[in-house]
């Protein structure tokens, strides 16, 4: 059965879409909170927490005495000053606080050797395990906004694995451009696969306007939800930037969301794949601070004119996940327990907001 969407993220989606489509450029003044509730036939606290969401993700902002004002742009913005990056509380990659509580893995591990028993033993599929593919697709559907197969989904040990993955795919005489400062082994795997990078230094809303439009990579790796170590996150308006990057020529960006299901936000980040329509996008997540450090499990989201170069150039190594690890997760996603785990999580993370 599907959840219905609560009404306050019904209003931020309309909202949103008729901030990126134009109906409310960037300065325009929006309605108070009360007329809005008034036009739409809405609670105050409803509309409220559309407005909120909105100004924490970069579309709207709140003016003391004086309303919401519109930031998206939907051109270039280069009238804007990038500015310098924050001073972000560094997010420690290594860090097991949050992760999945073990009386949960116990159990769900009992559950696996019971339903699938000598299945566990055997060789998973080249692309990963179809249960953990299909489990993925279903909870990206619901939690992420991205409508994907499972043929579009590819398992693999980790992060910098698939990293690997995507210079064998899309060719090592690309260049491929990197955030200033980002996580040093993203620079590492691709200086060990032959690949040249190009830095483009930070701002305090992502990548800077002169260094994107200036940079000679087309593949740009992006870390939107917090850049590692600044704790950057890219506005809406910058994602758009990113967006508009890659529909020109033969480009595509590698999204790489590390930590986003923690989000303080009432609802999870827009990823860039979802918002771009997933045309140019190669999404990746892993497991590492959600469920388990010990737990080396990455996955990767082409998009579908991607799916058929993948299986032609590297589609023939074998899957770098234990076939009993990849059920498990798909038992921890399908069974709810993970999104439970992520749900209490984000409580705990805002209670600790709040009480700064």
């Amino acid at each position: 059965m599907s959840r219905q969407k609560p009404e306050y993220l019904i209003l931020y989606e309309i909202l949103r879409d008729e901030i990126t489509g134009g109906s409310w450029p960037f300065g325009a003044r929006l309605p108070s909170r009360r007329q809005t509730a008034l036009d739409r036939g809405l609670s105050a606290v409803t509309v409220e927490h559309s407005y909120e969401l909105l100004c924490q993700e970069g579309y709207i902002q709140a003016r003391p005495r004086s309303g919401y004002y519109v930031i998206y742009r939907s051109g270039d913005g280069f009238a804007a000053a990038d500015g310098q990056p924050p001073r972000h509380a560094s997010v420690d990659a290594t860090e097991a606080e949050d992760t999945l509580p073990f009386s949960v893995m116990a159990r769900a591990m009992r559950r696996v050797l019971a339903d699938y028993g000598e299945a566990v033993m055997r060789k998973s599929p080249n692309e990963g395990a179809l249960e953990l593919r299909a489990a993925l697709s279903r909870y990206l559907a619901r939690n992420r906004g991205m409508q994907v197969s499972e043929d579009q989904i590819i398992i693999g040990s980790g992060s910098e694995y698939l990293y690997g993955l995507v210079v064998e795919m899309l060719g090592a005489d690309r260049v491929f451009a990197i955030e200033y400062p980002s996580y040093e082994k993203i620079e590492q795997v691709y200086h060990a696969k032959g690949v040249a990078c190009e830095l483009l230094p930070l701002g305090h809303d992502g990548v800077r306007s002169a260094a994107l439009a200036g940079t000679k990579g087309s593949v740009l790796h992006i870390t939107p939800f917090r850049s590692y170590p600044t704790g950057v996150t890219a506005s809406a308006s910058k994602r758009a930037a990113y967006i508009r990057w890659a529909e020109q020529g033969d480009r595509y960006i590698v999204e790489d969301d590390f930590e986003s299901e923690f989000s303080l936000l009432r609802k999870p980040e827009d990823t860039v794949f979802a918002l771009s329509g997933g045309g140019n996008v190669i999404y990746m997540n892993t497991f590492t601070r959600t469920v388990s450090p010990a737990l080396r499990v990455g996955y990767m989201v082409l998009p579908p004119r991607l799916v058929a170069l993948f299986r032609e150039r590297v589609g023939f190594y074998s899957c770098t996940v234990p076939a009993f690890e990849q059920y498990l997760l798909a038992d921890l996603i399908s069974t709810g327990d993970f999104e439970r785990h992520i749900n209490r999580m984000r409580r705990k993370r805002r209670k600790q907001e709040r009480g700064q």
